[in-house]
């Protein structure tokens, strides 16, 4: 069988992606390498055809850099303990952090989780990019936005020598292209996937999970009942099913009607 191999770093999940190209292509074998973000320009120069990497992306050796396609930027948090003034605020700004230690959380996941060791140890704070976080799911520490923090860009990254029909046809999957769809109908990915469906969610009146909001039912069941009162109004057909308005009638209909929703 046919195979394409992505790897992706710490945090960054292809899940949704990946359920997108099974789908679409049950004849390709997709393959799933998760590593570090030290390791990225090695597995791209070996196993990998394609991977899911936070910028910068290093120079390969004869000085070229591969080929990246910006996707979304992660939030910038400060992880700090419960019980730290920091966790009282909404958002976290670099007058906040003077004179508190702000320790290195570095790209290794082992770094990442000393460096929240120590932070539940009162040692410092660390500022990670928020998926890195969650990742880690720490229930004595919480994560503040770092305000006027430019984030982290997270990138599809590749080479030339392993650019093919499938590699252009999951670029096309992580753009939202249709399996009919031309290059020219990509949509932008700007935002973090998990946040893009969050914000589909609230939008549509759903909760996560595809059950509607307390606050959208209630403007459903207003709805329906409107419905339900107009069907009896004057803008209705009357009993002889010619929708002519009764004689005597004003002909207007009634408040609440489908004519003044």
């Amino acid at each position: 069988m046919t195979a394409l191999s992505i790897a992706f770093v710490p945090g960054v999940s292809p899940a949704k992606w990946v359920r997108v190209w099974r789908q679409r292509r049950p004849d390709v074998d997709l393959v799933l390498m998760p590593v570090t973000a030290d390791d990225v320009l090695d597995v791209i120069e070996g196993d990998a055809d394609m991977v899911f990497a936070r910028m910068p992306v290093p120079e390969r050796a004869d000085g070229e850099q591969p080929h990246a396609i910006p996707l979304w930027t992660e939030t910038a948090v400060v992880a700090a303990p419960k019980d730290s003034p920091l966790a009282e605020l909404e958002e976290v700004t670099e007058a906040d952090l003077a004179g508190v230690t702000v320790l290195d959380a570095g790209p290794v996941p082992s770094d990442v989780a000393a460096a929240l060791d120590l932070v539940e140890a009162n040692v410092g704070v660390v500022v990670l990019p928020q998926s890195l976080f969650r990742a880690e799911s720490r229930k004595s520490l919480v994560s503040r936005p770092l305000a006027g923090s430019p984030g982290t860009r997270v990138a599809l990254v590749w080479r030339d020598e392993d650019a093919s029909e499938l590699t252009e046809e999951f670029i096309g999957v992580v753009r939202g292209r249709t399996a009919n769809s031309s290059r020219q109908q990509d949509q932008p990915t700007g935002a973090d996937p998990d946040e893009q469906d969050g914000a589909r969610q609230k939008a549509s009146g759903k909760a996560p999970g595809g059950k509607a909001t307390a606050a959208n039912a209630k403007t459903v069941a207003k709805r329906s009942a409107t419905k339900g009162t107009g069907a009896k109004s004057g803008g209705g057909k009357n009993s002889t099913g010619r929708g002519r308005t009764p004689r005597g009638m004003s002909g207007k209909p009634k408040r609440g009607s489908k004519g003044n929703r």
